[in-house]
């Protein structure tokens, strides 16, 4: 309303003592006074930061219509629910993590998990062993999770809050999870006729757990009207499985008693320049190739750069300019996106000319085909 968004009766109480800003209340006539609680516009994110930090799910309503031109009372509408697995924000989240929101379907001791990063349009799903599921939940490091409103919690989720789940379990419509709904709303989303380009055509499990997803975020996301390009099918068995003792052990993420990232495996090899490096080599660290191919192919471009330091030097100077295109063009996805971020992305994929150059020379085809070229972009972003 105005400059500030405002809470009114028990949410004004709740973000009052939450956010610790004043209570005040207004008067609605006849001696009736509504607890009311306000932030101001410019200082949302801070707020909702300490919210969603807090566990809340926070409802932010807009006006829809012109001020000038409604009569009456202006329209309002939720625009969109923010949970811990989908928040926006990029000043919201740690550059050099992903933040996922997880979906998990189970039947007859499997399971369907699939999870998505809406910063980077990351969508992903598998089936797997309920036993293995624990496991992968602590892999990814999932914000929160969706399951079933089913009376009774699944017993896996007894182990959330220890060994490193500790993610926000949310409840909902079990419709939503139904193979032939979840299907539906798939095939809707993306446009398509069959899930066969996915590769997950008879995967109910799967597919019910990216179903619940995408509803969810219909649901929640309504302004940012978010478009993913790709539901990316895997397999866990090709990557070798580390549980919670494993990874303490050879402290990967976190080392000692006090659990210090900074002393951690990952914080000993992260030279990455961009965040998107950072995330990467997080996910890598995490999830073990055991495909060989695929292993020499990383360990070949390694070599590379390792024997060439001029062009190693060259390309540590270039990826220095890049800035998170991952989330940039999530931002322009949902719509959210600002001017510098559009420049940046522009320039950023300037310098993807200049890595393309330096490979080019090279027999590393597999690198080569991750650098892609995208002049049509950079000019459209300059003409605007």
């Amino acid at each position: 309303m105005g400059d500030f968004y405002e809470t009114f009766d028990d949410d004004a109480v709740l973000a009052a003592k939450e956010l610790e800003i004043t209570l005040t209340s207004r008067s609605m006539g006849k001696g009736l006074r509504v607890p009311l609680a306000g932030v101001p516009v410019h200082s949302l994110d801070n707020y909702l930061f300490r919210l969603i930090k807090k566990g809340h799910k926070v409802a932010i309503c807009e006006q829809i219509s012109d001020p000038a031109t409604s009569k009456g009372l202006v329209d309002r509408d939720v625009v969109r629910i923010v949970t811990p697995g989908t928040v926006l924000e990029s000043n919201l989240l740690d550059q050099k993590t992903n933040n996922y929101l997880a979906a998990v379907s189970e039947l007859g001791g499997r399971a369907g998990l699939a999870y998505i990063d809406i910063t980077t349009g990351e969508f992903s799903a598998t089936e797997l062993p309920l036993q293995e599921l624990p496991l992968e939940l602590e892999r990814i490091e999932a914000a929160e999770v969706l399951v079933p409103d089913s009376a009774e919690l699944p017993v896996w989720t007894d182990q959330r809050n220890g060994n490193g789940n500790s993610y926000e379990l949310t409840p909902v419509e079990s419709r939503t999870f139904h193979p032939d709904e979840a299907r539906q709303a798939l095939l809707s989303y993306f446009g398509i006729l069959t899930l066969e380009s996915f590769g997950c055509e008879g995967m109910d499990l799967a597919v019910a757990a990216a179903g619940a997803i995408v509803e969810y975020l219909a649901r929640t996301q309504k302004a940012a009207k978010l478009k993913l390009s790709n539901l990316a099918i895997y397999a866990t068995g090709t990557f070798m499985a580390l549980d919670s003792q494993t990874r303490r052990n050879l402290e990967l993420f976190a080392a000692g008693r006090n659990e210090s990232k900074e002393l951690s495996l990952l914080s000993a090899l992260d030279r990455t320049k961009t965040a998107m490096g950072g995330r990467l080599l997080r996910q890598w660290l995490g999830q073990p190739l055991l495909d060989l191919t695929a292993l020499e192919q990383r360990l070949d471009a390694v070599d590379h750069f390792y024997l060439d330091g001029l062009k190693r030097a060259d390309s540590i100077s270039s990826l220095n300019k890049v800035s998170d295109l991952e989330r940039i063009i999530g931002r322009i996805v949902s719509g959210t996106v600002n001017p510098r971020e559009l420049i940046a992305l522009k320039d950023g994929l300037g310098v993807v000319f200049n890595l393309r150059e330096l490979v080019d020379s090279t027999d590393l085809e597999w690198l080569q085909s991750q650098l892609l070229l995208l002049p049509e972009v950079c000019s459209l972003i300059e003409e605007s």
